[in-house]
């Protein structure tokens, strides 16, 4: 499954399913957020059982002040709407799966 942009129109639907759900926000002038891009892209083609999305801060400024998100990269996973995990900065790839298996 690709990564899925997230924004305020399709948040509810996305946030609501039946999946596990990874955000990456994060912004494009952004150099950490530009390294961990890669490791989220990958995730998300390789655990089809997770709902992966990216939520662009300057794009979406509403979802991230939802989400209390100061610094980027953040990483968040929900599970039935409601946050479950979270990380800020960037992450090698064995984390990031960590948080969405814890």
């Amino acid at each position: 499954m690709s990564v899925v942009k997230i924004n305020k129109e399709n948040f509810d639907e996305i946030k609501n399913g039946e999946k596990k759900v990874l955000l990456d926000f994060y912004a494009d002038w952004c150099g950490p957020c530009r390294m961990v891009s890669p490791i989220v892209d990958q995730i998300a083609e390789e655990n089809p059982q997770y709902v992966v999305g990216k939520v662009n801060v300057d794009a979406e400024p509403e979802l991230a002040q939802k989400f209390g998100v100061m610094s980027i990269p953040t990483l968040v996973v929900l599970k039935g709407g409601e946050v479950v995990n979270r990380a800020l900065g960037a992450r090698p790839k064995a984390q990031i799966l960590q948080m969405l298996e814890g």
